[in-house]
């Protein structure tokens, strides 16, 4: 009984302590009082890290290795975020340039096939000429595995024909009208 008392006597004395609804706070880009500059807002010191930099970093640099499930979510993305642009099979003719922007590079292009993986993996976060960054859409993971659908890409135009079993070579034919 006397518990029960004493902690509803301090329930009543809490409800007092809104103080953190009521404090004083100055806008994102208005003045205080508080830095020398004046500024609410300060720039990080030079020199700080993110905590999940590392982490980031690693994972950029960090190859996974080849496996069906890494084609299956690197086709995902790729349809996602490549194919509005270069289109499906990666030779540059997607929608977006049919309505007028730039075309871009033939991914199965000699150009783009010298390319190392970790370069392909570098363009897609930060762009390259027109093509916009996504280095804050697709994480690190999902960029290499983008890397590793477009040499499936690559690999499949180079592909030459006598090589295809007879049924796919006539699925071919008859989907080219040859």
């Amino acid at each position: 009984m006397r518990r029960a008392a004493l902690c509803l006597a301090l329930s009543f004395l809490c409800a007092g302590c809104d103080e953190m609804v009521r404090q004083p706070k100055a806008p994102a880009y208005g003045r205080s009082d508080l830095f020398a500059n004046g500024a609410a807002m300060q720039t990080a010191p030079s020199g700080t890290v993110s905590r999940d930099q590392a982490a980031f970093e690693a994972a950029l640099t960090a190859r996974p290795p080849m496996t069906s499930a890494l084609l299956q979510r690197g086709r995902e993305r790729y349809g996602i975020y490549c194919a509005p642009c270069h289109g499906l099979d990666g030779a540059g003719q997607g929608i977006i340039p049919a309505r007028g922007f730039p075309r871009p590079p033939d991914l199965r292009s000699d150009p783009v096939r010298a390319l190392s993986s970790g370069q392909l993996v570098q363009v897609i976060g930060d762009g390259y000429g027109v093509m916009y960054a996504y280095g804050d859409r697709v994480p690190p993971a999902d960029r290499w595995a983008i890397a590793a659908y477009i040499r499936a890409l690559q690999l499949a135009a180079a592909a030459p024909a006598a090589t295809l079993s007879d049924a796919d070579r006539a699925h071919l034919e008859d989907a080219h009208g040859g």
